[in-house]
């Protein structure tokens, strides 16, 4: 509160008067911009040749609304039609129950449990509480932990609208993502016109500067320099933003203990940027830009595919954008997919099966197995593939989006066979975790406490708890597993289970 009062009073300072944009519209100016309302005909004003009577001695009927009281608003990406998930998937719970349990989320193992996670996140849903502040925390809670995985694109869409300027909190949110994508003069130009959403004097000095009003960035600094306001390593880096005559010969500053997207970008902005491979997931898309060289933007996209924020095709543009100049680690699997998508050309059956593999093995090494098999599956359905090849290209197949085109296919195996039509009875397992597989498959098996949870508004929530303990069935905790899928399968998840199920077999990392 005393930032933000700060704020105001420098603010006052320098801006001066407000425009006459701020003004109320008069009621000819409301109609320009609304054309589509109606008139103000006789509902305002009495029609002089009317007789003075009623069609009826029934009082009609009068609505009555508390002042102040906000309409609840619908917050999404996707129909709830469309997800099969409810639209009141959240309205059960309370805003800061969802808020921890979304904040304590741990990065999930399985790609079809984050793909899951997003599509909660991301569906046409009502708050959480009973009135719209439930709303509001819960938008910031699902646009953080998009975040937190790396997903910027769909994070800025739902805080588009939400209404990035809706209050300062929201504003604040969008300033991240902004700092982080490279969109920050987008952010800064909102900033310089509606001064009051600074998240801090040191975000209003760093836009100042942006926009080139140089004063009043430094005017911003020493104000909140000297009374505490801006402090620790921001203050520094931006010290040496405004005035980097001054450090010319200086030595690098520290790497803070503390990293947060203003300082990453000011860090950037003086020379010394930080290298996203020790940040936090979020860090990872700033490598995407064209600022950085092509090895750390590969780095990246496989960081960001790996949790399902980046697109399948943007990961393959970057690893055919050139050739490897040099070998070992990465450069070694963009070789391997490139000779893989160069026999494809090919329609080569003998070069596909010889390339295949390889590039397999590679992808499956950093996890993008399963970006792999989406990628390519279908162009593998034309071609007689021999020997490993083959195997390969049936896994891909299972482990893709279109599993459910080998449900009744002879070759696959039994226990994989039955896992994609559904129908586990009578099944031999080998090991605890595929009989903790067939058995998820029985509702009897569910959590009690979660699918109660679920018939009593809190649908969202149960999934939630539902996705950490698949997690932990995933590392290798039988009953957990197990009873994730039953709980989730209750829930009606059906694809959901079946593709964690055939994870579970397939993926090498939970074999």
């Amino acid at each position: 509160m005393q930032i933000r009062s700060l704020a105001y009073l420098v603010t006052i300072c320098v801006a001066g008067a407000s425009s006459a944009q701020d003004q109320p519209l008069s009621v000819i100016d409301w109609v320009k911009r609304n054309p589509d309302q109606p008139a103000m005909t006789s509902t305002l004003l009495p029609n002089r040749f009317e007789p003075p009577v009623t069609p009826g001695a029934l009082v009609p009927p009068v609505t009555v609304k508390p002042l102040g009281e906000q309409t609840r608003r619908i917050i999404g990406l996707v129909p709830a039609a469309v997800t099969g998930l409810p639209e009141t998937l959240w309205t059960g719970s309370t805003p800061k129950s969802l808020v921890d349990q979304l904040k304590d989320m741990p990065s999930l193992r399985l790609p079809a449990a984050q793909a899951l996670l997003y599509t909660v996140l991301l569906t046409e849903t009502e708050g959480p509480g009973t009135d719209a502040a439930g709303d509001d925390l819960m938008t910031l809670a699902r646009v953080d932990t998009l975040m937190r995985f790396g997903a910027h694109d769909p994070a800025l869409a739902l805080l588009e609208q939400a209404g990035i300027t809706r209050d300062a909190r929201h504003f604040a949110s969008y300033m991240n993502v902004a700092l982080l994508s490279g969109q920050e003069d987008t952010a800064c130009a909102i900033l310089q016109s509606q001064s009051h959403l600074a998240p801090s004097l040191a975000h209003a000095s760093f836009c100042a500067a942006r926009q080139g009003d140089w004063p009043t960035a430094a005017l911003y600094f020493d104000t909140g320099h000297s009374l505490g306001a801006i402090t620790g390593p921001e203050a520094d880096a931006l010290e040496r933003f405004l005035h980097p005559e001054s450090f010319e010969d200086s030595a690098p500053l520290e790497r803070p203990s503390e990293i947060t997207p203003l300082l990453f970008r000011l860090h950037e902005a003086i020379g010394e940027p930080m290298p996203t491979g020790v940040l936090p997931l979020a860090y990872a898309v700033a490598d995407l830009r064209d600022l950085a060289g092509w090895k750390s933007q590969l780095e990246a996209a496989e960081r960001l595919s790996v949790t399902g924020a980046l697109p399948a095709n943007r990961l393959l543009g970057l690893y055919t954008a050139r050739q490897p100049a040099a070998s070992g680690g990465i450069w070694d699997r963009v070789a391997a997919v490139q000779r893989f998508e160069t026999a494809l050309r090919t329609r080569s059956d003998a070069a596909i099966s010889k390339s295949l593999p390889p590039a397999w093995k590679a992808m499956q090494s950093v996890g993008l197995d399963l970006i792999f098999a989406d990628l390519f599956t279908a162009s593998l359905a034309r071609y007689a593939l021999a020997d490993s090849a083959a195997e390969v290209s049936r896994q891909m197949h299972l482990l893709s989006a279109n599993y459910n085109d080998l449900a009744h296919d002879e070759t696959v195996p039994t226990l994989q066979r039955a896992i994609l039509n559904g129908k586990t009875t009578d099944i031999r397992t080998r090991t605890p975790i595929q009989a903790a597989l067939i058995d998820g498959f029985d509702i009897k098996n569910a959590r009690q406490d979660l699918t109660m949870m679920a018939r009593n508004g809190r649908m969202g929530e149960a999934i939630l708890r539902a996705l950490v303990l698949l997690d932990d069935g995933a590392s290798g905790d039988p009953v957990a597993l197990r009873q994730a899928l039953s709980t989730l399968r209750s829930f009606g998840l059906e694809d959901t289970i079946r593709r964690a199920a055939l994870q579970v077999l397939l993926l090498e990392r939970f074999g």
